[in-house]
């Protein structure tokens, strides 16, 4: 290759079975990327949330609670969505309970620009006390009814703790996309991909290729996608690391099509209509 001619594309994306399966292709060099390098940063997702508002990346996850700011930097791309069909993000607690006796209590979240937390707001409204607390720490802090001195009565779950968490012997509360489904019909669509604007549209339709292309190959080579993810599973055998990523890697990430961008539309209508994000936001998708 003609290094003269190499474009550098920096990708941001968490360390976690899902993405690092849909990224596995891009970052071992299994297909051909052209002019294009990409340089792949590792980040929890509320941090890379934080991160895209300088535009620092040229292709950033993003939880699309997230996005409802950032549409003047970034453009959605359609493929590399993590979508939960009737399964999301879940509220757990040490006892049985329902959501609305959460009313007053202290909730632990992964990041207030999550789409989890946007959910848990549009289910529970304002009436909870959120507590910041990273992802993996969560469950525990839960298990221990603290965090640093500051009591925790509940838990906002993303990623594998969604699937870990009795180990715990915590109860789920809610699952947040079994909530959004009985609210509107449709999946919840948690993260996506985003390229930055000022790319240009020849570069935004070519990375949106070799993304969607590393996806594409992830699939039809899953176990070898597997295996690399695995390393990235936190507590995950695996079984339940090809369970994680068979929720969050699937038709849905290969493209949203026009049910998945109604349920982002919806997603970001509703968090408006619910005070939650500042101003109405229809969602742009790369070409």
């Amino acid at each position: 290759m003609n290094t003269a001619r190499e474009q550098l594309i920096r990708v941001g994306h968490s360390p976690d079975p899902d993405d690092t399966f849909m990224f596995y292709a891009l970052a071992k060099d299994r297909i051909d990327t052209g002019p294009y390098r990409f340089q792949h940063e590792l980040v929890d997702i509320e941090t890379l949330n934080r991160r895209a508002f300088s535009g620092e990346l040229e292709l950033t996850a993003l939880s699309l609670h997230a996005y409802a700011y950032l549409g003047n930097l970034y453009v959605l791309c359609p493929c590399g969505a993590s979508m939960g069909d009737r399964y999301g993000p879940m509220v757990v607690a040490r006892e049985k309970s329902t959501l609305a006796e959460l009313g007053g209590k202290t909730i632990a979240v992964p990041g207030r620009l999550t789409t989890a937390f946007l959910t848990l707001r549009m289910a529970l409204g304002r009436g909870f006390r959120d507590l910041a607390v990273p992802f993996d720490e969560i469950p525990a802090a839960v298990a221990a009814g603290n965090y640093q001195g500051q009591a925790v009565d509940a838990g906002l779950l993303i990623h594998e703790g969604q699937l870990t968490y009795r180990r715990q012997q915590l109860e789920l509360i809610a699952d947040l996309g079994q909530w959004w489904f009985d609210q509107t019909g449709l999946p919840l669509p948690l993260g996506a991909n985003a390229v930055r604007k000022d790319l240009g549209p020849e570069t935004i339709r070519q990375v949106t290729r070799l993304l969607k292309a590393s996806i594409v190959y992830g699939l039809e080579h899953r176990q070898e996608a597997l295996d690399y993810a695995l390393g990235f599973g936190r507590g995950l055998d695996v079984g339940l690391a090809d369970r994680f990523v068979g929720m969050y890697v699937n038709d849905w990430t290969l493209d949203f099509g026009p049910r998945g961008r109604q349920a982002v539309a919806e997603l970001l209508a509703r968090g408006h209509a619910a005070g939650v994000i500042p101003t109405l936001v229809a969602p742009e998708f790369a070409q």
